[in-house]
């Protein structure tokens, strides 16, 4: 542990940041140029001595738990975030499960796709986000439990299998999500997320376990896909995947070529909503 670069880089982030960047009022008597340390302090969620002596570099030891609470009250990016847990002798290491957590960036421009259906997915293949047009063209994921929301889950059941057989587009589809998932389970070999879904689904899919048991290992890229939708009908669709690596996720973008007919049923799509797919 480096206490005195660990002091000085809690009092240049703390200088660093507004009052208004964390909803606090700036008020008239204020003579620092950022937060208060009792203001870090409270955001934290720890005593104002406690984190006055780590600023003084007298400070015992922070645990991991504390420094997370400071990466948060200091709104630290993740290179930032890397650097403090090194400074505090508690290097980060990689991730034990994949992060579930999407970037701010990441769900702003989920909101400005307006007119293109777009979500994003873990390593594991739970839709963490979307936009307004993937709930119209897939589901209203706001209504599902969060266990429900996980697209490799839908695919394979006994009720299923027969269909993605005889289906050469779906059987590929399924083919690349379980090589991805498998290339997941390779990343964190020590997730219990990914080992109880591996058994959920080779317990309950004769596809999945035969599929499993290729030991196929690709990362899911772009391709193409058709979606029959209950109001606008079948949809061809170009299926691109914007890969975030920093957290492990991917952007999926649904958009179909100018002038054709899976084009005039997005525009539909964007004008029909979710609410009608519980219309008669």
């Amino acid at each position: 542990m480096d206490r005195n670069e660990l002091a000085e880089f809690l009092r240049s982030r703390r200088n660093g940041i507004q009052p208004r960047d964390v909803g606090l009022e700036a008020g008239t008597r204020r003579r620092t140029p950022g937060l208060r340390r009792e203001e870090v302090a409270r955001l934290a969620g720890m005593s104002v001595d406690y984190y006055i002596r780590l600023e003084q570099g007298r400070g015992p030891r922070p645990s991991r738990q504390i420094l997370a609470a400071l990466a948060r009250a200091l709104r630290l990016t993740d290179d930032e975030r890397a650097y403090l847990y090194n400074v505090a002798g508690e290097p980060m290491g990689p991730p034990a499960g994949p992060p579930h957590e999407v970037p701010a960036g990441i769900l702003h421009l989920l909101d400005r796709l307006d007119d293109t259906p777009a979500f994003v997915l873990s390593a594991e293949y739970e839709i963490l986000a979307w936009n307004a047009m993937a709930a119209a063209l897939i589901a209203d994921f706001s209504a599902m439990e969060p266990r429900e929301r996980n697209m490799i889950r839908w695919f394979f059941n006994p009720d299923t299998d027969e269909i993605l057989e005889r289906d050469e587009e779906y059987l590929g589809f399924a083919r690349d999500s379980v090589a991805d998932l498998r290339a997941a389970a390779g990343r964190y070999p020590e997730d219990p997320g990914i080992k109880e879904l591996v058994a959920e689904l080779s317990a309950r899919s004769g596809l999945f376990r035969r599929l499993w048991e290729e030991r196929r290992v690709e990362v899911r890229r772009s391709t193409t896909k058709r979606i029959v939708h209950p109001v606008v009908g079948p949809v061809d669709l170009h299926c691109d995947v914007l890969l975030v690596p920093e957290k492990d996720q991917k952007v999926v973008f649904y958009t179909a070529a100018p002038g054709t007919a899976s084009y005039e049923a997005l525009k539909l799509l964007r004008v029909v909503g979710v609410q009608s797919l519980s219309t008669p």
